[in-house]
């Protein structure tokens, strides 16, 4: 694990450094922000940043947000710094470290950190099959492409492939290509030189470089421009790239893991993707199930988050009641893990006692799971009546600007969600979304409502 620590090198942050070397870590130090944040441009990474709380932590987690950075921050310092502490957490910081530093806290975060990028639970014999396939290929040099539904486990699943092969002790670096702005992931994938257009006010290494001798994971490939997958297709053919405004080749040793929640297949059809490139990425193919089809693992993740949440918000053991355990494994979890994880973390947070119950088991809106279920097959049939008569007499593009808006008003304007729901690339909804401001009409924000004409 990558350790940057950022700060005054003295003192307690040394022996923070010593400890954190003994438990295993690469550490590598930047005095101050500024030399943090050039030292990740310049591509040497970071799995975690241990910041001096006396730092402004809230300017160095913006400045990794506004550079796309995902590293989390943990503060250390003084017990005496109480109020720096709460405010370096309220500025986004995991954890806060009290100094002189505990070797076993340590350790145990540097090992909660490894074991948060390779924990895989499964005990369904479904994703077994799955699984024994990824123990095969994981050592091995071929480019992985890893498919199924969002919120199935795919980046997971990337890193355990990446734990188990050669290059496990070298940087598994991850890009969601759906995230980024079309006009920024060509430089974010391959870096670019100062002044190659503006704003690019220094040299930046790209993911390729950064993850040179390790992993990189494309996350959500089917969202890449077809413009730009010529030239990933040529990185990955020759293992060179070029820096967006540089003027020589440089050369890159990575081994690539796709994913995608879309039918890649489809999408060469549809002219949306290089089949040249879906060639060269699925070499193997890792098929993850949905959630609903592997109910041994819905039991083993609910009983895992239970004891997760309990655990990171103080509250002391938490069980499992048998009622709720039986209605968890009738859900149909149309968001997969990521669904059930934040189900069970609301259960937590929602139980009165130590038993989780089938009443604490709600959705966002705190309707209980069990009062939902049954009328889940009444709803939807009446929407499915009334749909048919609202529809009568409309056009298919009036139908279709009511089903997106609607569907984003629903998820609260989060884009990828709604793309999902719907059945559509992310940048088929942008493309329509933009197309509906243009003619005049109100677009929720992200966290928003759409405001009533």
């Amino acid at each position: 694990m990558r350790l940057l620590i950022v700060g005054a090198l003295e003192g307690q942050l040394t022996t923070a450094t010593k400890l954190a070397m003994e438990a295993g870590a690469k550490v590598a130090h930047a005095p101050s922000i500024e030399i943090a944040l050039a030292a990740l441009r310049a591509g040497r990474g970071a799995d975690l940043l241990l910041v001096d709380v006396m730092m402004d932590i809230a300017a160095l987690i913006a400045g990794l947000e506004a550079e796309r950075f995902a590293v989390p921050v943990v503060a250390c310092g003084t017990e005496a710094n109480a109020a720096a502490a709460v405010n370096a957490i309220r500025a986004g910081a995991k954890e806060y470290i009290p100094l002189p530093p505990d070797a076993a806290i340590i350790a145990a975060i540097i090992a909660a950190v490894a074991r948060d990028a390779t924990d895989f639970l499964f005990r369904d014999p479904v994703m077994e099959r799955v699984v024994r396939l990824a123990d095969q290929v994981a050592p091995s040099e071929a480019s992985v492409l890893i498919t199924g539904e969002s919120g199935t486990g795919k980046e997971v699943m990337a890193r355990y492939v990446h734990s188990k092969s050669r290059r496990a002790q070298r940087a598994f670096i991850s890009i969601n290509c759906a995230a980024i702005p079309e006009h920024l992931l060509e430089s974010e994938l391959f870096g670019h030189e100062k002044g190659a257009f503006t704003g690019a006010i220094g040299r930046r290494v790209g993911k390729f470089e950064e993850a040179s001798g390790g992993t990189l994971l494309l996350d959500e490939i089917s969202e890449m421009d077809v413009r730009l997958q010529a030239k990933l297709l040529r990185a990955i053919q020759e293992r060179l790239i070029d820096r967006v405004g540089g003027t020589r080749p440089v050369p890159v040793d990575i081994r690539i893991i796709a994913t995608s929640n879309r039918n890649l297949t489809e999408a060469v059809r549809e002219g949306s993707f290089r089949e040249d490139l879906l060639f060269r990425l699925n070499v193997v193919n890792l098929r993850l199930p949905p959630l609903r089809d592997r109910p041994a693992d819905i039991a083993v993740l609910a009983l895992h988050f239970v004891e997760k949440y309990a655990k990171a918000n103080g509250l002391g053991r938490r069980v499992l009641a048998e009622d709720a355990r039986a209605a968890l494994l009738r859900a149909e979890w149309r968001g997969n893990v990521r669904e059930l994880e934040n189900t069970l973390h609301r259960a937590v947070l929602l139980s009165g006692g130590e038993t989780v119950g089938l009443d604490a088991i709600a959705l966002p809106d705190g309707t209980s799971l069990a009062d939902a279920a049954p009328s889940l097959p009444t709803r939807l049939a009446a929407a499915a009546e009334t749909a048919t008569r609202v529809m009568v007499g409309r056009t298919v593009a009036d139908v279709e600007r009511d089903l997106i808006l609607e569907t984003l008003d629903h998820v609260l304007g989060n884009r990828t969600h709604a793309a999902n729901i719907l059945g559509i690339s992310i940048r088929t909804l942008r493309n329509k979304l933009n197309q509906y401001a243009d003619e005049g009409l109100t677009i929720p924000a992200p966290g928003e409502h759409r405001q009533s004409a």
